[in-house]
């Protein structure tokens, strides 16, 4: 275990890192968690698009939620909105816990 900070690292930063590296978890420094409301119930085989993200079906809308590591990650999610022809209703980045 390493006992001082690196230099560009702020202490929540690192001790989150140190954390799970510990626990054998990945880790993301940039990972942010994030709320996408897309239009209308997607079924099964249009959520498989979107295994790395939890969902929430409504009755008018379906939330896909989660952690992602990095905003290429983001962007890669958006675009595979996009490309399935869904209406983005509302893009949040939650608070971290």
């Amino acid at each position: 275990m390493v006992f001082g900070r690196p230099l560009g690292l702020d202490c929540v930063t690192f001790c989150r890192r140190v954390s799970e590296e510990d626990s054998g978890g990945e880790c993301h420094v940039n990972s942010e968690r994030y709320e996408i409301r897309v239009s209308g119930r997607l079924g099964e085989t249009t959520l498989a698009a979107f295994r790395e993200l939890g969902a929430e079906i409504r009755p008018i809308e379906t939330v896909l939620f989660g952690e992602l590591p990095d905003q290429a990650a983001l962007y890669g999610v958006l675009d595979r909105i996009q490309a399935l022809g869904l209406q983005l209703v509302e893009l949040r980045r939650l608070p971290r816990l």
